[in-house]
């Protein structure tokens, strides 16, 4: 009983990070490339990593993730596409200001402007979780603001609706409980935690990683922007919002793990109902992160998409 308890204390934080798979970029390095983002007054550096030819992808990870989620998806990607992965406002290698404008709403008027800086066309977005989120918002501006810049989407266990919120989340609003859950238990130990409720099999968690996952909220920058992200993690107008999801015509790909435990597969079949040109397809044995604990199976599935 004990033990059980400790770890839903330490879930405070550690389900923020299960949303994604916190971690360093793929380079560990802080020499970019990064885009200058953001209002002239406010602006934000974004960094960002590209590999490959052809048709251009944009990974977007999920809460507490980077670049680093996509470091084994990339190579078989790039062999026939453009393949740029960037880490949000606050993660990875990217500037982590000490502001409150970590919404998907605020990320998605950022990769907006990195979509424009780029020139990205015939464009496929690949969004994780919380970075799904923000391909969604995206995908609603594709013929508009974008000028039909986006043709595909692909969404991975994305968040999308109004949903229960876990209550590690709510207590992230609790400013004594989140300063305990973020800023006094180690990093490795909310890490540890956090994988063992985003992935299915606990055998496939390698040891060796958990130092690289655990490094971003070993800085207050990190830690304030893994607060005010999972404080923010579903817009206040979602509702509103996702009622224009059913106007949206993109050809649409929803990848699900089966044995998520974070946004269940009920997002996804509603998502699927309610995306006019949309395919739902099932990542088996996974847990919450497909990108990482079946690969093989999820970069077939975009492949068989996307093409090539």
């Amino acid at each position: 009983m004990v033990e059980r308890e400790l770890r839903v204390g330490l879930g405070v934080a550690a389900l923020a990070i299960a949303l994604g798979s916190c971690g360093l970029s793929i380079g560990d390095a802080a020499e970019g490339p990064y885009a200058r983002l953001g209002p002239p007054d406010a602006p934000v550096k974004l960094y960002y990593e590209e590999q490959g030819k052809g048709p251009p992808l944009l990974l977007i990870h999920g809460l507490g993730a980077s670049t680093f989620t996509w470091r084994f998806v990339v190579p078989e990607l790039a062999k026939t596409h453009r393949v740029i992965a960037v880490d949000l406002k606050g993660f990875g290698q990217s500037d982590k200001p000490f502001d409150e404008r970590y919404s998907v709403v605020d990320q998605a008027e950022l990769l907006a402007q990195l979509i424009e800086e780029k020139d990205l066309r015939n464009l496929t977005l690949v969004g994780h979780s919380f970075g799904g989120g923000v391909a969604l918002l995206l995908a609603l501006e594709a013929n508009q603001r974008l000028d039909s810049r986006i043709t595909k989407l692909v969404l991975l266990d994305t968040i999308a609706y109004p949903q229960h919120i876990p209550v590690f989340f709510r207590l992230l609003d609790v400013p004594l409980v989140s300063q305990i859950g973020v800023r006094m238990v180690p990093p490795s130990v909310q890490t540890r935690v956090a994988l063992e409720i985003a992935y299915f099999d606990d055998s496939k968690i390698d040891p060796a990683e958990i130092e690289t996952y655990a490094a971003p909220l070993k800085t207050a920058a990190g830690k304030h922007a893994m607060i005010h992200s999972a404080r923010q993690i579903l817009p206040e107008d979602i509702a509103e919002l996702s009622e224009r999801y059913k106007t949206m015509t993109l050809p649409t790909l929803i990848l699900w793990c089966d044995h998520d435990r974070i946004v269940p597969l009920e997002v996804g079949l509603r998502l699927r109902r309610t995306l006019p040109n949309s395919t739902l397809r099932l990542v088996q044995d996974c847990g919450h992160m497909p990108q990482e604990e079946q690969t093989a199976s999820t970069v077939e599935l975009i492949k068989g998409f996307i093409g090539g």
